[in-house]
């Protein structure tokens, strides 16, 4: 399993954190997504051999949020 820690902007309440969580657990390998608002980020870990960074911040600018490494 690998970490990673994405910045994320465009999140504005509670909703946003779960859209968020919901995205990112949804994609095939990611085992646990931790979404903090006050944060501005979400610490991701996922199986390398499933998917990638650039693939977990597709999905959540698909979503309508900014995300970055």
């Amino acid at each position: 399993m690998q970490t990673i820690t994405l910045n994320i902007e465009g999140m504005t309440c509670g909703g946003c954190v779960k859209s968020v969580t919901r995205i990112l657990e949804g994609v095939n390998g990611v085992t646990k997504a931790e979404v903090s608002l006050e944060q501005k980020n979400a610490v991701v870990e996922f199986d390398p051999a499933q998917t990638a960074p650039a693939e977990l911040i597709e999905v959540v600018e698909d979503g309508g949020f900014d995300a970055a490494l």
